[in-house]
């Protein structure tokens, strides 16, 4: 079975940094596209970016330009987040979630969804 399970997530200052965490099992990771969205209170959620399976990244939420990255390590089956210069904009329940082959900009052509981790910016 398909699962998904996020990490990393915490509390941090202001122009800080956090790297999360996306673990997979039941796939076979090099095969899949992977996105990270958030969603914070209130609000619709958005994909923040997606890493296609040649590690290209795609369909960056326009805010987190220039601050946010991703990576894989197919060794570890894991997708990484790299999130610096946070600011209280960023507060949000970040999710990872798969597709096959290629990214999209669509929520609901991805498959598997973990459960999300919180990521609170605060002083």
């Amino acid at each position: 079975q398909a699962q998904l399970v996020e990490s990393g997530g915490g509390l941090v200052q202001p122009g800080g940094s956090l790297r999360l965490s996306c673990a997979a099992s039941g796939i076979t990771l090099p095969y899949y596209a992977i996105a990270w969205f958030r969603q914070a209170p209130g609000k619709e959620r958005e994909e923040v970016l997606c890493i296609g399976v040649t590690g290209e990244i795609t369909n960056y939420a326009e805010s987190v330009k220039g601050r946010f990255t991703a990576s894989r390590d197919s060794a570890k089956s894991t997708v990484y987040l790299q999130m610096n210069s946070l600011n209280s904009n960023d507060t949000a329940v970040y999710t990872c979630a798969a597709r096959f082959h290629v990214c999209s900009a669509y929520s609901a052509a991805f498959r598997y969804w973990g459960q999300g981790t919180q990521v609170a910016v605060s002083s």
